[in-house]
């Protein structure tokens, strides 16, 4: 494991024009609260992980039951079109977007938060997948309803595919991604992650002394980092956890700017983002204290240990774990993890 010690901690990179993450974690409760399937999930006290890296806690938030869709994601873009959906006013919200097209790429689980939001508000899912993207998971979107496109070898390459889409038919883009002149949504899906957030630190009770966030684009961890510091303070040590075959928020730390960044195809799928979330590399290069970068069989060492634990993931899920596992560590330590996805089938 490399890790980078956050030059700019405190004060940020500047990114013109761009939004700092949100922290009204409230605002988002209120309105999941209306939806019947939102509902807290379990945070784990692993005594097993604990005593195997010598420490005082682990403490893993377990996202795999989340809302029924497996994944944290649940709470990002499903959000975001429930929340346009309560603004028109209707009073049967289930048909209110009738005629509105959501389209997006997918590395993963934000393509059925997307196609799970659409459905059950009467809107239209278009997402597109790269070649690289399992069939299994297509199948997975079409059950949701959602109309899938395969276009291209990679994940940058099914995004541009869906901006050229959103261009052509009018449709709305919905990423977990942002970029100059593209920040709005991008920032509202970030703000439903601070539901899990506060569930975590109402959970545990007390300050953990590190917290491991795994970041693709970097949208849950600039989230819960935003809002942990609200909270706790400069207490928590907190690292940022990336494949290092797709080391975006890294470098782009390193270099103090965006960086866009090559590699293969990790096996942390995804979390395999070439280019930052401009508002998660804002967010986080102000709240985390380092950033590390794991390899395709360190991130595979730790599936076993976690499903021995009771934990079964995938090493996209499991990143953020598999840091702690790896680093050394006080033994007073109290340790946060987020358990991100539940297994593959």
């Amino acid at each position: 494991m490399q890790t980078l010690e956050n030059p700019w901690r405190g004060q940020g990179i500047d990114l013109p024009d761009t939004p700092l993450p949100s922290t009204d974690a409230e605002t988002v409760r209120a309105l999941l609260a209306q939806c019947p399937a939102a509902g807290e999930t379990l945070l784990v006290d692993a005594t097993a992980l604990a005593e195997r890296v010598g420490v005082e806690r682990v403490w893993v938030k377990d996202e795999r039951t989340r809302m029924g869709l497996g994944s944290f994601k649940a709470l990002g873009a499903a959000y975001v079109i429930a929340h346009e959906a309560v603004a028109t006013g209707a009073g049967d919200l289930s048909a209110t977007l009738n005629g509105r097209c959501y389209v997006t790429a997918s590395a993963g689980n934000h393509g059925l938060s997307v196609a799970a939001g659409a459905k059950v508000f009467g809107a239209r899912a278009v997402i597109y997948l790269s070649d690289t993207v399992p069939e299994g998971f297509a199948e997975r979107l079409r059950a949701k309803g959602a109309e899938v496109v395969r276009a291209g070898a990679d994940y940058e390459a099914s995004m541009e595919a869906a901006q050229q889409a959103a261009a052509d038919n009018g449709w709305t883009l919905l990423s977990d991604s942002s970029w100059p002149g593209y920040m709005d949504l991008p920032h509202r899906l970030m703000e439903g992650y601070l539901a899990m957030a506060a569930e975590a630190a109402e959970q545990v009770g007390e300050t953990p002394t590190h917290i491991y966030l795994q970041a693709g684009v970097g949208g849950l961890a600039g989230a819960c980092a935003a809002y942990f510091r609200k909270i706790w303070g400069n207490a928590p040590r907190i690292i940022v956890v990336e494949p290092d075959a797709a080391p975006a928020l890294y470098e782009s730390i390193r270099a103090g700017r965006v960086v866009d960044t090559e590699g293969p195809v990790s096996d942390m799928g995804r979390l395999d983002c070439k280019t930052p979330s401009m508002i998660a590399l804002a967010g986080l290069s102000r709240d985390a204290d380092a950033f590390a970068l794991i390899s395709e069989e360190e991130a595979q060492a730790a599936l076993p240990v976690l499903a021995g634990a009771g934990l079964a993931t995938t090493t996209s899920g499991g990143a953020g774990v598999a840091a702690a596992l790896l680093d050394t560590l006080p033994a007073g330590a109290r340790v946060l993890c987020i358990l991100s996805e539940e297994a593959e089938a």
